[in-house]
């Protein structure tokens, strides 16, 4: 899943697809590379961030989908807003990928009909404070029983479950010990049945442990995504699309070698 952000502040490229035409540019970019599926984010969710109008959000959206409905990918885009999520479904979207897990008022009424893939993401707090002070009594267990509720709720609207996978959230209401303790237990989250999505493409835990700055952070992204795929992830969530496609094309052969 190759990442598009339409934003002027997210944490790693924030205003780089910013203007339409680049953005356009951007995801046939990532498409050319091997990317399997593009995130649209209209708001930027790194820790600190300021709300975004709905009448912003949508601006930023709209007119990129509906230029990238036939790039031959599937289009996911990145709100919690029950109206946006409406919206980017009419324009085209095929996913919906909810940093709130669909706990926002109408959120699942929303997305209920219809047949878009849903991600249920965990998060503690929110944005602007998340990563304040981040504690858990049981990191893997509270996520894993946050994500069965709401995919729970999800099916008793009525949601059929292949259209559902879960992101235990690195980095949103963590610590960098509670983000590798989330990535050494996927398979327990593995375990409740639905596909894993993966984001941790040059985020905070990698920086703590490479020392490297934002834009320094690919090697590290892609050694913790084959890690997430090596137990069990079947979307990763990415900036840096072609480095990662080769590490998985080579990942992938010594299995099949192997088997």
């Amino acid at each position: 899943m190759g990442i598009i952000n339409v934003t002027p502040d997210s944490f790693s490229d924030g205003g780089k697809s910013l203007a339409l035409d680049a953005g356009i540019a951007h995801a046939r970019q990532l498409v050319a590379e091997g990317a399997d599926m593009l995130d649209i984010g209209g708001e930027s969710t790194r820790p600190g961030a300021a709300p975004v109008s709905l009448e912003d959000e949508l601006a930023r959206l709209l007119p990129l989908i509906e230029a990238l409905r036939d790039c031959g990918v599937p289009l996911s885009v990145d709100t919690f807003k029950p109206a946006v999520m409406r919206a980017a479904l009419d324009a085209g979207a095929d996913m919906i990928n909810d940093i709130y897990g669909f706990r926002q008022p109408g959120a699942i009424e929303a997305v209920a009909r219809g047949a878009s893939g849903l991600c249920v993401m965990h998060m503690q707090g929110e944005p602007r404070t998340m990563q304040q002070a981040p504690v858990y009594g049981d990191v893997v267990g509270e996520v894993a029983a946050f994500l069965r509720q709401q995919a729970q709720r999800l099916l008793a609207a009525g949601v059929a479950r292949e259209r559902i996978c879960l992101d235990p959230g690195f980095g949103f209401g963590k610590t960098t010990a509670h983000n590798y303790q989330l990535m050494r237990s996927l398979p327990t989250i593995g375990a409740l049945g639905y596909p894993l999505l993966i984001g941790v493409s040059r985020k905070t835990m990698i920086g703590a442990v490479t020392g490297k700055p934002v834009g320094e952070r690919v090697a590290g992204s892609v050694a913790a995504a084959l890690a997430a795929v090596d137990r069990g992830a079947a979307i990763v969530r990415v900036h840096d699309v072609a480095a990662t496609v080769d590490a998985l094309k080579v990942w992938q052969a010594v299995r099949a070698w192997d088997e």
